[in-house]
């Protein structure tokens, strides 16, 4: 395994003494909050985008190999996979954390701002943690520190997955979690739950929130190809347009969430992104592209809007002698990201153990989409939310994701590395 030199600040941190194996969580948590911040800043100055994230594997690498865990690098390309025995027999858990960052361009002066540059889709871009991965790094390295320590409390293995390219592989390459699962990830040892977390830039520090079922949406971009009969643009009874059947389609789509959905308990979402056909004003063409994505959070309803849209794209393409093509799923798609109702109930106390009952809370499902769902496909599994803005933070005032202002407070760290120790050592505790 190819490495490099950590900087100073990361040596430094790696190099403390082990914890007490008798302390509890929060007084392990307590003690390495300061090393928890320090990797999250180093991460977010030097970020890397997917499948590019080399640097990154490896110090994370260094880092669980100076914890004598067993490490596997080049998972999905660049990714991370380490584990630790117990030496008694239960389950294994798996613990995920994304690594990539974005091709976004950081415009808030932190001491440790990113000013890194790189190449995507063949133009030099900035690129910045601009979705809180640096921050999910720093939070799963301080619970395999934690739990490393609290060895002799396991039963059975944890494996703690450091994954690429959450945010989309290059085009033309595979990668992320899909990857990683057909690598088979959850395999040797198999899998028997998975726990994954997201920093929240709007909700409120040390809070944790949750949802049975679905909580983040499924993904399904797709193409319709409108074939029709070109014409002269003042003739157009000589033609058969794809164009106003395109506006036709296009009106319908809308109807399959007002009119056919039912959204007392699922939102559900279509939209067309793009639209493409013609070359001049008095020119009918003989072929209109369009390109859309789907988003919904359940899947009964996710099968009713693909039937849907094939049947409607289908029955007007005929009534205007037209003919369509649909191709769905266009070049990618993300399952549901389903929270096992059963784990939930099972896993809420420790969330409320944890944060306090108080700073727990049922969240709203979000129609963003994450590819921890392939791992929750295969196994059950959890994915959570925690708060990232700081309390002197105004909502209206706190930065989205994905953007150049995007900020989390250092503080929210500890409550992520404890919740997703405790989660850990609950389990294995009632399995």
């Amino acid at each position: 395994m190819k490495r490099t030199l950590l900087p100073l600040l990361l040596l430094a941190s790696i190099a403390t003494p082990s914890l007490a194996q008798s302390a509890s969580v929060d007084q392990l948590a307590s003690e390495i909050e300061t090393d928890v911040i320090k990797w999250r800043r180093h991460f977010h100055q030097y970020p890397e985008l997917s499948n590019r994230e080399f640097k990154t594997a490896e110090t994370i690498a260094k880092y669980l190999n100076e914890l004598g865990l067993e490490v596997t690098t080049g998972a999905a390309k660049t990714g991370v996979v380490a584990i630790l025995d117990s030496g008694k027999p239960g389950p294994v858990v798996a613990l995920r954390a994304d690594i990539d960052g974005l091709p976004v361009t950081e415009s808030v002066d932190l001491p440790f701002k990113s000013v890194a540059r790189s190449m995507h889709n063949g133009e030099e871009v900035g690129v910045m943690h601009a979705c809180g991965h640096d921050t999910h790094i720093a939070m799963l390295m301080g619970a395999a520190k934690i739990l490393t320590s609290m060895k002799d409390k396991l039963t059975g293995k944890v494996k703690f997955i450091f994954q690429p390219a959450e945010e989309g592989a290059p085009a033309g390459e595979e990668g992320g979690a899909k990857l990683m699962v057909d690598e088979g990830v959850l395999e040797s040892p198999k899998v028997d739950v998975i726990f994954g977390l997201h920093i929240s830039s709007t909700q409120e520090i040390n809070t944790v929130s949750y949802r049975e079922g679905g909580i983040m949406a499924a993904v399904d971009p797709f193409k319709v190809v409108v074939h029709g009969k070109q014409s002269h643009g003042a003739y157009p009874w000589n033609s058969v347009d794809p164009i106003v059947t395109s506006a036709q389609i296009i009106m319908a789509l809308q109807t399959i969430v007002s009119r056919e959905v039912e959204l007392i308990d699922s939102a559900a979402v279509v939209t067309i992104g793009m639209i493409n056909g013609g070359n001049r004003s008095n020119i009918i063409p003989n072929k209109v592209e369009m390109v859309g994505t789907i988003r919904s959070l359940n899947p009964d309803i996710r099968k009713l809007i693909h039937k849907s849209i094939r049947n409607k794209v289908s029955h007007i393409a005929q009534s205007m002698n037209a003919t369509a093509d649909v191709i769905l799923p266009l070049d990618y798609n993300y399952p549901i990201t389903y929270n096992d109702p059963q784990l939930m109930r099972e896993m809420l106390p420790v969330l409320t153990k944890t944060a306090g009952a108080d700073n727990t809370f049922i969240s709203k499902a979000v129609t963003g989409a994450e590819d921890f769902s392939f791992f929750q496909e295969k196994v059950p599994g959890l994915y959570l939310f925690i708060g990232g803005r700081s309390k002197d933070t105004p909502i209206s005032e706190a930065p989205d994701h994905h953007t150049p202002e995007f900020e989390i407070d250092d503080n929210s760290l500890k409550l992520g590395v404890k919740v997703l120790s405790n989660l850990t050592l609950d389990y294995m505790k009632n399995h």
